[in-house]
């Protein structure tokens, strides 16, 4: 199993965080890809093969952890390239969400 499940859409609060700079102020960390919860259920495979795929954007993948869980936001393209390079951990940026 790649995923620890895969989710549709955020269960999660609204977090407020959207420019680049706010999540480029949290330090990126090491996350198993096992742990994660999706909250997309496609992707485009174009994304997923390209070579520049993260040319634009964040390296990093975008994590919210929150009651427990850890909600893969941004980043599936690069999970699953992680996952098809039979690695188990992806490098991503994990906003803590309170209750």
């Amino acid at each position: 199993m790649i995923f620890a499940r895969v989710g549709e859409g955020r269960p999660y609060p609204d977090h407020g965080v959207t420019a680049s700079r706010e999540w480029a102020a949290i330090p990126p960390r090491q996350v198993r890809l096992d742990e994660l919860v999706t909250t997309k259920r496609q992707l485009d495979l174009a994304t997923l093969l390209s070579e520049d795929s993260t040319f634009y954007g964040d390296l990093f993948a975008h994590v919210v952890q929150w009651r427990g869980a850890l909600y893969l936001e941004d980043g599936l393209h690069r999970a699953l390239r992680a996952a098809l390079q039979q690695r188990s951990v992806l490098h991503a940026r994990v906003l803590v969400l309170q209750d």
